[in-house]
């Protein structure tokens, strides 16, 4: 708090207003400070002093005009912009807050100031420089507990998590009750997949502070990653009964009711979404909405609001703002997948057939390296792979800017593990989506997204912020070479019946919903004998499902649960089943590659959005569009047709298995052809100067 200079007026008042200030005594020194301002208007130290105390009772905008109008009177008062800067950085005032803490510190060292502006940095998305500012302040006060705080989250924010923990563990060894110590502590272990620790972080800093509506959410994000989702629920409910309006929590619980199949739960939680969405209160995951609604305007509006809750302040441009030229057009695809994850399997001969005399391919890897076979296939197939998982989004995007990347591709969209962030820096001249994430991104710093006729047609061009390129055939890459294992293991080993039909669904447990639900019961009811062969998720949502099958006159011991297996002895299981049925609104996407790869049918029911479009872009590619219905009860009558009549699905899969390398869909050379005309066309219209524009890619021989 700032002292009075020598030879001001009402010097006795003023000290006895700064003693009751500094004694906590608000009410007395406010009363002193109005009266000297009453004989004195532009008295620097009062109206300073003043706008603190506002600033204490949290009325921020008085307390910024209050100190405003003290610093002309004596604008180079440092104690005074510092307090500015802090004011205003809470009213989000970033770029004149910082402008004030700059002022502060020219001539001096003030460890707040410094703290505040590294604060102010980390919310401009500068962590380098908050970071630079916080061991400023550190090396001035080596004792400053927020510092140390803020200094953690800095290094979070570079993805130095293991330094985070470091400086976390500072500042609770210097104040073991900091609650938001003991919160950014859990988010860091997190991060690093420690989630067991990240819970006993969050309860200590729940324990301090039991109505901490952040570490309640949070919470739950963890219980769910240890499956523990009773738990999870709970703490979701407590984080939103404490905070209705928070803008995540509600996603977070949708995403676990729908992982454990609790439709009652889901479908009352549907409705509030709903409506936080169109109220713009609730910032949502889209990779949640896609799973509960097929209405792809609604889609992208929920895309653009998490877009810009992401991205809350305009991020600098990396790249150089002139055109130039390579002997070959560098295309980087970036994704933290490069491992066991369906992601790999699709794109991994993709990778090794692009044509080298006219494209340079780059791997950006943010994610594991699991040692995996298929890790290392397609870290060699690329011309050069770069493992960043360390690096800040910031640093990625610099890299690409220095590399001189033509076209990124983000792989990711805002599935697990995505960092979109990276590309809103603008590192290349050319951005793009593709294949990881079914919709719009709703951001404004991707150009296009890569998809198909079927999944994106033109007409729907109003449901997405990208400009849709379709290439021939389907958007979906596959690898001609996944291994199906010889062995096919008898009916017994797998827990199915020795005779009986046998309907199959592979896809997440999250993606079953009623309506569809529904259906296979009544199936199951018409055709005697038959079973519901199931992908084992949890055990919750496999007693769930029992129960559901139960309530609808089903025997759950109908429902036969898949357990997990390598990918070769998966796929080679499917030669037990006799008709795999989609879900919707959320299709087998990779699932449904995988059964016909296997060699067994998919029937599926074509829905509005890209999410419950790609079944049929993958059927049609594969030449199967009869098995593509557009209403659940066309769908469910040729479910019953199909397992009533041996002869007509055995001639579906005679033509599926006789023709499954000569059609688009498993034409891996062609698809490649395809896509590098979209990449060409891509980078002539930036070679013209032209803004992105939508296009159609013809059959490329």
């Amino acid at each position: 708090m700032a002292r009075r200079p020598a030879g001001s007026g009402a010097p006795r008042l003023l000290e006895r207003a700064i003693g009751h200030h500094q004694a906590g005594q608000i009410a007395d020194a406010e009363r002193l400070y109005l009266q000297i301002l009453q004989g004195n208007p532009s008295d620097f130290d009062a109206k300073h002093l003043l706008g603190v105390i506002r600033h204490q009772q949290g009325r921020s905008v008085e307390a910024a005009e209050l100190i405003a109008g003290a610093l002309r009177s004596n604008p180079t008062s440092a104690r005074a912009l510092s307090n500015y800067g802090l004011i205003l950085s809470e009213l989000g005032r970033l770029d004149e807050a910082l402008a004030a803490l700059d002022r502060a510190l020219t001539g001096n060292d003030l460890p707040d100031a410094h703290n505040t502006r590294g604060h102010v940095l980390l919310r401009l998305g500068r962590n380098e420089d908050a970071l630079e500012s916080f061991d400023r302040a550190l090396a001035l006060h080596p004792g400053y507990v927020e510092a140390h705080n803020n200094r953690g989250n800095a290094l979070q924010g570079l993805r130095r998590y293991a330094d985070a923990l470091a400086s976390y563990d500072r500042a609770l060894t210097l104040r073991p009750d900091y609650p938001e110590a003991h919160y950014n502590r859990g988010s860091a272990l997190r991060q690093l997949k420690r989630d067991a620790e990240a819970l006993a972080a969050f309860d200590n800093a729940l324990a301090l502070r039991p109505g901490y509506a952040e570490a309640l959410f949070s919470r739950g994000d963890a219980l769910a990653q240890l499956k523990r989702y009773a738990e999870a629920i709970a703490s979701y409910d407590r984080a939103i009964a404490i905070w209705p309006d928070h803008p995540h929590a509600l996603s977070g619980l949708i995403d676990t009711t729908l992982a454990i199949c609790d439709w009652k739960r889901t479908d009352e939680l549907t409705s509030r979404l709903a409506a936080g969405i169109a109220g713009g209160a609730a910032i949502v995951n889209p990779f949640t909405l896609i799973r509960l609604t097929d209405d792809p305007a609604q889609h992208r509006q929920c895309a653009e609001a998490f877009a810009r809750d992401r991205i809350k302040s305009a991020r600098p441009t990396l790249r150089d703002p002139g055109k130039w030229t390579h002997d070959k057009i560098r295309v980087a695809y970036l994704s933290a997948d490069y491992h066991g994850h369906a992601t790999a399997y699709l794109i991994a001969e993709l990778i090794e057939l692009h044509d080298r005399t006219r494209f340079e391919i780059i791997g950006v890897s943010f994610g594991p390296d699991d040692g995996s076979d298929i890790r290392k296939r397609v870290a060699g197939a690329f011309d050069r792979f770069l493992d960043v998982r360390a690096k800040s989004d910031r640093e990625i995007a610099a890299l690409l800017a220095t590399l001189k990347v033509d076209i990124a591709v983000d792989l990711k969209g805002y599935t697990q593990d995505s960092r979109p962030d990276i590309l809103s820096f603008r590192p290349a001249p050319i951005q793009a989506q593709w294949l990881g994430y079914p919709g719009t991104l709703g951001a404004d710093f991707i150009d296009y997204v890569i998809a198909d006729e079927a999944v994106a047609p033109f007409e729907h061009a109003p449901f997405y912020s990208e400009k849709i390129i379709q290439l021939p055939g389907c958007y979906q890459s596959n690898d001609r070479e996944r291994a199906i294992a010889e062995r096919t293991p008898a009916r017994r080993e797998t827990g199915l019946p020795e005779a009986g039909f046998v309907f199959c669904c592979f896809n997440n447990s999250f993606k079953i919903l009623p309506p569809v639900f529904d259906v296979w019961m009544r199936l199951l009811r018409e055709v005697p004998g038959s079973v519901l062969w199931l992908l084992q998720d949890n055990a919750v949502a496999e007693e769930n499902l029992r129960s559901a099958a139960t309530a609808r006159g089903v025997d759950p011991a109908r429902l036969v649960f898949a357990g997990r297996v390598k990918l070769e002895d998966h796929l080679a299981r499917h030669r037990l089943a006799d008709l795999f049925l989609d879900t919707l609104p959320y299709n087998a996407h990779t699932t449904a590659s995988d059964a016909l790869w296997a060699g067994l049918p998919v029937l599926t029911c074509q829905g509005n959005a890209f999410a419950g479009r790609v079944a049929a872009s993958l059927l049609k590619a594969v030449g199967l569009p009869e098995l593509v219905t557009h209403n659940l009860a066309d769908y469910e009558a040729l479910a019953l047709r199909l397992a009533g009549d041996p002869g007509l699905l055995h001639g579906i899969r005679a033509r599926l298995e006789g023709g499954r390398l000569k059609r688009p869909l498993f034409d891996t050379d062609s698809f490649r052809r395809g896509i590098e005309a979209a990449y060409q066309r891509m980078w002539e219209t930036w070679q013209r100067g032209e803004p992105a524009q939508a296009f159609r890619v013809d059959a490329v021989s």
